[in-house]
């Protein structure tokens, strides 16, 4: 099924709560621009302040909304990258510009608002998660001397997550610097192709483009000092006051939260590319 046909489904009052919910996951695999479980956790947030999007038909709808919303973004930005490649292709451009292809590729929220830093917190807490019980690699997989590195790398994306998670989002700008360099020592240790290294260090480098896209957010409303939800949610009566964090560390089911004010997009972090998908 399209994402259409998911999205009437989730709007179908006269099915089951369950199999709206089923159709929401559904239109979550059709367009999941962070991922699917870091996108899920994403919604989850914005749009539920019960812990499950299963029991509140309601949220499944404001969900429904979130998701609509940024995919339209998307593909306005999918025709817009078109209908320039026509004319730079007209005028002897035959290779995109690495700047505009790389705005297109990676984690982010396109969407014609910032995106909300409740819903990346729990997007980056989710994967962060994933992170931690993600088996370590075993150093005898690849002969390159640097393997003896990965212990060091995975302590710093571990703790760059975790400085990320426990300030709710604010961070000094050396921390960005900091990613950006334990991003560039994993992706060097990657190979193109099949590498049996692969495995573990492909989900690690996904994990530091989701991070470098959050932690550029956080830089950019560090900037601004305008998005507050997750300050009203941490300091006030939702629900018992600073218990709120408690809720969204473990897994990241859900937690409510309204999207911020209008502000300029954030700059990305550099994160280097790596090879493949």
């Amino acid at each position: 099924m399209g994402f259409g046909t998911d999205a009437r489904g989730v709007r179908d009052e006269r099915l089951p709560l369950a199999r709206r919910h089923r159709a929401l996951r559904g239109a979550v695999g059709q367009y999941c621009p962070l991922g699917f479980n870091a996108t899920w956790a994403y919604l989850a947030a914005t749009a539920c302040p019960a812990p499950d999007l299963r029991r509140d038909p309601a949220a499944l709808l404001r969900a429904l909304d979130t998701l609509e919303e940024s995919r339209a973004a998307h593909l306005a930005e999918v025709d817009a990258f078109t209908a320039r490649r026509h004319l730079e292709k007209a005028a002897g451009r035959r290779t995109p510009r690495a700047s505009d292809a790389a705005a297109l590729r990676g984690p982010r929220w396109p969407s014609s608002t910032a995106p909300s830093r409740l819903g990346l917190i729990a997007a980056v807490a989710n994967r962060h998660a994933a992170f931690r019980a993600f088996p370590f690699p075993d150093e005898t997989l690849s002969s390159d001397p640097r393997v003896r590195r990965l212990a060091d790398l995975h302590a710093r994306l571990d703790a760059a997550a975790s400085a990320y998670l426990e300030d709710l989002g604010r961070l000094d700008r050396p921390a960005t610097e900091e990613l950006a360099d334990t991003a560039h020592g994993i992706s060097s240790l990657a190979r193109p192709g099949y590498a049996p290294l692969n495995v573990h260090l492909l989900p690690w480098l996904r994990f530091a483009r989701l991070l470098a896209y959050a932690y550029a957010d956080a830089d950019a409303d560090t900037d601004t000092d305008t998005d507050t939800d997750t300050d009203t949610y941490a300091a006030s009566g939702w629900p018992g006051g600073t218990t709120t964090w408690a809720t969204l560390k473990p897994g990241v089911r859900g937690i409510s939260g309204h999207p911020p004010p209008a502000r300029t997009p954030p700059a990305s972090v550099p994160v280097p590319p790596g090879p493949g998908p």
